[in-house]
């Protein structure tokens, strides 16, 4: 059933058309828009120059893409009823919108669409990419970057080796091996004909805009080669517009703080066995997290938990090893630094411990699920396990051997119901749900 809106929801809509009607060829070039019917004007207007800025249309190529840009033209993707009340207030402060979205204009589903950086972020990005060619603060940011000698490279290359990410400060980059490079030009969603480790069908649009993203925030890019359709705990990547993703939506870990019990028992055992599964899995990367919040974590309505922000996700080869560049200092140049935090430095592969994940998990999320909710004996054994996981000095074997012990204690704590739907009615016939 189609959402209910008000009128100014309603405005708003209205002016999506004539946004990308505007940028229907995806380009930058700038054209006047029609006039629209008189008793509209002021919210069309606001919402025209807001939805082309907002977007960040206007900044392409050093974008995520535009595969999705479609769907807003076709108002299959539409903004969640909250904007009505808020319609005049400064809207593009926000990291990430609620949306609805369609494939027949018929049936609807709710969606995120989210930054890849907040806005301020964006804007002292693009400065230093001005400052870098010593140029105006309003440079064309796409001519500066196709400039440096890393995009001339990239324009000459037919495979993404190794050499070719060394320097750029994400997590996933960090120790990159050319399986998972290949496996990140092979899934790339952006381009037209994907399935090929090699760069051949990639425009030099295609490039840049897979740079960029590399070099800010490489969330999008973990979405599409660890699909959750292929069982990983991720949620499905939609699609882009801009400098915006869109994915699927779900509410957030810090929400169910104060669940019941076996809500809260499920969730923290939904949790450990992902970070298993991080570290264990039949592609042999080893998965973990620079650091954790509640925010990364989310669930679908049937209850099922997943990874909702992944850019703090570094990947290891266990099975082609890593190339990490020794000259990784050698090779630092603006696409190093686009975001804040890219000077810290990162350890070395060969010093992730096997525990890093479950340890940042103990110490920053599975406390504050799991405080207070059983009876005495069972909440003291709980506590005593938590802090001992959270203890980094331990050996991997320790830390690992309680979390066992963990998951052994809460998964007899959760009950089998419906709201449960992700193992509901499965949990009432095999025990291994």
């Amino acid at each position: 059933m189609e959402p209910q809106v008000g009128p100014e929801a309603a405005a708003l809509r209205l002016g999506w058309p004539a946004v990308l009607l505007w940028v229907s060829a995806l380009s930058c070039s700038v054209s006047l828009p029609a006039p629209p019917p008189p008793s509209l004007v002021p919210r069309v207007k606001t919402s025209y120059n807001f939805g082309r800025t907002f977007l960040g249309l206007d900044k392409c190529n050093a974008c995520i893409g535009t595969s999705i840009c479609k769907k807003f033209f076709k108002e299959e993707i539409r903004f969640d009823n909250w904007l009505e009340s808020h319609f005049e207030m400064p809207l593009d402060y926000l990291p990430s919108y609620p949306a609805n979205y369609s494939d027949d204009s018929k049936t609807w589903r709710p969606v995120e669409i989210a930054r890849l950086i907040s806005k301020h972020q964006n804007e002292i990005s693009d400065r230093r990419i001005c400052a870098s060619a010593a140029a105006p603060k309003t440079c064309s940011i796409e001519r500066v970057l196709r400039k440096t000698g890393r995009f001339q490279k990239w324009l000459q290359a037919k495979r993404l080796t190794p050499d070719l990410v060394q320097g750029l400060s994400s997590p996933l980059l960090r120790c990159p091996s050319q399986r998972l490079l290949d496996r990140v030009v092979r899934r790339y969603a952006e381009v037209a004909d994907a399935g090929s480790i090699f760069m051949d069908h990639f425009t030099d649009r295609d490039k840049l805009r897979l740079l960029y993203t590399l070099a800010v925030n490489t969330h999008p890019i973990l979405l599409q080669i660890f699909p959750g359709a292929e069982g990983w705990p991720l949620p499905k990547y939609l699609g882009s517009c801009g400098r915006f993703l869109v994915s699927t939506s779900t509410s957030l870990l810090q929400e169910f703080y104060s669940a019941p019990p076996d809500q809260a028992a499920d969730l923290a055992y939904q949790l450990l066995r992902i970070l298993e599964s991080l570290r264990n899995n039949d592609l042999n990367y080893f998965l973990y997290f620079t650091h954790v919040d509640a925010a990364m974590f989310g669930i679908f309505n049937n209850g099922h938990l997943f990874i909702r922000d992944a850019s703090a996700l570094g990947v290891i080869d266990k099975q082609e090893g890593n190339q990490a560049a020794a000259r990784a200092r050698e090779n630092k140049d603006i696409f190093s630094c686009l975001v804040t935090g890219c000077q810290a430095e990162l350890p070395s592969c060969e010093a992730i411990p096997e525990k890093q994940s479950l340890v940042l998990v103990c110490q920053q999320v599975l406390p504050q699920l799991l405080q207070g909710k059983f009876p005495s004996p069972v909440q003291q054994q709980i506590d005593v396990l938590l802090a001992k996981c959270g203890e980094g000095a331990r050996p991997d074997p320790e830390v690992l051997g309680v979390a066992s012990q963990l998951k052994d204690i809460l998964r007899p704590l959760r009950t089998c119901d419906p709201k449960f739907a992700y193992r509901y009615p499965d949990c009432k016939y095999n025990d291994k749900f």
